[in-house]
């Protein structure tokens, strides 16, 4: 017995010490405090899917170095953690470039919705898609995101708005994470609008989306259930009724709040212990204090703010004050955002809302893991945390915000391995 115990153990430090890997020459932004949490000439240890040790290279502890099998030289490369974008509708048909020309010629964006445009268009467009369809388009612009340094992507159903559409949209979110490697967390949004079906029946959608979330709660399709609360969409209290019954199921919200009007969504969602509040330009004082109070991140998407030409900022300097935590996202969608490039939001981020290049980053990383409840595993480079890192082709980390329209991520990591489609000769 006693043998038979010792061989198992064996076994297992043979395991660990196979998996262990030094990610090393690089200056390591931690993203652990304001400063970057920069550490120069740093170095990464890495077992499995984990980060078990992070510091100067020169501080390795030889007990650590003993277990390393496999080296790579970052190339005195700057190292961050792997972006992460916490608000996206990457799964749809067709495309919005028409609405894009009407919008120019002067069209606002809700008079194009009650024409029968905006989300309605893409819904019409995604239910005539097939499967396959799908999941092929929403892998390539997973892969043009994974380019610029992601690793971990929200993917949002609602442009479904039936129960067979909206699982479809699910089935196929868990696919693409599946079959890219990342990590996808996937929101139900059937509360986007309301499909033509329902016409004068909002209520009577509510009751259906509520049904079917229990269905797809019970499938393991759901992370986290989102709204949109707006004048074009849904009022307070139908989306308090998605909330209510997200609750029941246990599962946690989000919400596209303040985005068109003050309707009061981030207060709601507040009460309903968010996890972010997403928009926020017509954010007011009352919703920013129980955002604070409820610890939601304020999600901000410069992104749709640009492309709708909007003009009403979000209160920037209310939530640095109040302490509440900001995300930034691409909110990629073929009606609002139809931007792919993640550090173009970072730019965006600086220029139009007048961040600052380590409040953009923290946006896309630590921030952006809050904003998905993953801040206790991912986010951060730090012992304990998941292997998820951005090597990049620049020196410091504002560079990333500065340069735009340029490609600089040399390669990701995720969970400890580099994906296939991202590789380069980087050995020792």
């Amino acid at each position: 017995m006693y043998r038979l115990v010792a061989q198992f153990f064996a076994v297992g430090r043979e395991a660990e010490r196979i998996l262990s890997t030094l990610w090393h020459n690089a200056n390591v932004a931690t993203m652990c405090d304001s400063n970057w949490g920069m550490i120069e000439r740093g170095a990464v240890i890495t077992n499995g899917s984990n980060i078990v040790w992070v510091g100067r290279e020169q501080d390795c502890p030889i007990a650590h170095l003993q277990q390393v099998t496999t080296k790579h030289n970052l190339g005195n490369r700057l190292l961050t953690p792997g972006l992460i974008d916490c608000h996206t509708h990457l799964i749809y048909g067709g495309d919005r470039a028409r609405e894009f020309e009407l919008r120019l010629e002067g069209a606002r964006y809700e008079e194009i919705a009650r024409a029968g445009g905006g989300i309605r268009s893409t819904v019409s467009a995604t239910r005539q898609a097939g499967d396959e369809a799908l999941f092929e388009s929403a892998c390539q612009r997973a892969q043009q995101l994974m380019r610029g340094g992601v690793t971990t992507i929200e993917i949002k159903s609602g442009y479904g708005l039936t129960a067979h559409d909206e699982a479809r949209m699910l089935r196929i979110a868990r696919r693409v994470g599946e079959q890219l490697g990342i990590t996808v967390r996937t929101t139900y949004l059937a509360a986007h609008a309301v499909p033509p079906e329902f016409d004068g029946r909002a209520d009577d959608y509510i009751d259906a989306t509520n049904h079917w979330m229990s269905a797809l709660h019970a499938e393991g399709l759901i992370d986290a259930v989102d709204a949109f609360c707006e004048g074009i969409g849904f009022t307070p209290l139908q989306t308090r009724r998605v909330f209510e019954r997200a609750q029941q199921l246990g599962l946690p919200v989000k919400l596209h709040a303040e985005q068109l009007s003050d309707q009061g969504g981030a207060a709601l969602a507040a009460e309903f212990s968010a996890l972010s509040c997403d928009h926020l330009e017509y954010l007011n004082a009352d919703g920013i204090q129980a955002m604070q109070k409820a610890g939601s991140v304020a999600v901000l998407l410069p992104g749709a703010f640009y492309f709708l030409r909007e003009t009403k900022l979000p209160p920037i300097q209310q939530l640095r004050d109040a302490g509440v935590p900001i995300a930034i996202a691409t909110d990629h969608n073929p009606g609002s955002s139809p931007c792919l490039s993640p550090l173009l939001m970072l730019n965006m981020a600086c220029t139009l809302f007048r961040l600052t290049p380590t409040e953009a980053l923290l946006g896309m990383t630590a921030n952006a893991a809050s904003a998905l409840g993953l801040g206790a595993t991912q986010g951060t480079i730090e012992a304990g945390k998941r292997a998820d890192f951005a090597v990049w082709n620049v020196a410091y980390p504002n560079e990333l915000a500065y340069w735009f329209g340029h490609h600089s991520c040399a390669q990701i990591i995720v969970g400890g391995v580099v994906p296939e489609t991202h590789r380069e000769q980087s050995h020792d």
